[in-house]
């Protein structure tokens, strides 16, 4: 039965699909929906706002109105129902997204026969390993025992010429982009991850644009899932290809 009770309302015009709000409601109440903000059931939310804060457009807002009653039982069967899901099986096709990969960087002897025109930090790849988008590698890659973890949106290296150069070095490269794909399943994938491995360290790129910031707090959200401290830094890139901080 409906009753009059506190829920969350978000403005659409105002909402740009950020999804800051999404990482901070504890019931996943909340789920970036054809590039919106939009509240999944009215029994996930429990009316005490604590995404309000987190909207850099000021399109959440606590109103008193007809709702289904929070259902806590229900919102544990939702937030478990991901963890229960396998991992789709590989389709068998040979499809090289699916085949783990891991590339060994030239040594000095390759370095010095390649020619000069190609011997330059811009034709030199760093990529270590395949393969890279968030939703495609395995908590059990083997690369990512003791990595260096790079977390960037995927627009980044289109926009930062000297991307292999000053970031990716080293690192193991996993990349998407918080706008369009599943929030719920990027935690969920790092979750698993963090929890399956020890990770050194974090660094999170994303650009300028409002879409990209809910990356960090993603990665954060995993984080404290998995019970783990990992030392994390977040860089923004403009969309001139600048290092904005």
């Amino acid at each position: 039965m409906k009753t009059i009770r506190k829920i969350i309302e978000i403005d659409e015009e105002r909402c740009d699909g950020c999804g800051n709000c999404v990482p901070s409601c504890a019931e996943g109440a909340i789920k970036i929906i054809d590039g919106k903000a939009k509240v999944v059931k009215d029994q996930y939310c429990d009316g005490l706002g604590a995404c309000l804060g987190e909207c850099p457009q000021d399109a959440l807002k606590l109103v008193e109105r007809e709702a289904d009653p929070f259902d806590e039982a229900a919102v544990e069967a939702y937030l478990e129902a991901p963890k229960e899901q396998k991992t789709p099986a590989p389709s068998g096709c040979g499809c090289p997204s699916e085949q783990l990969a891991t590339f060994p960087q030239a040594g000095t002897c390759q370095t010095a026969n390649t020619p000069a025109r190609m011997n330059s930090a811009s034709a030199d790849s760093a990529l270590g390993h395949w393969p890279v988008q968030i939703r495609l590698v395995p908590p059990t890659a083997p690369f990512l025992k003791e990595a260096d973890l790079l977390v960037t949106a995927d627009c980044v290296p289109v926009a930062y010429a000297a991307f292999h150069e000053d970031f990716l070095k080293d690192k193991v490269v996993m990349m998407g982009c918080p706008k369009f794909d599943d929030k719920d399943s990027y935690v969920e994938k790092f979750t698993q991850i963090f929890a399956a491995n020890t990770i050194n360290s974090i660094t999170v790129l994303i650009m300028e644009v409002p879409c990209c910031s809910g990356l960090p707090g993603i990665v954060k959200q995993a984080m404290e899932l998995a019970g783990k401290e990992i030392d994390l830094s977040t860089t923004v890139i403009t969309r001139r290809g600048e290092i904005l901080n």
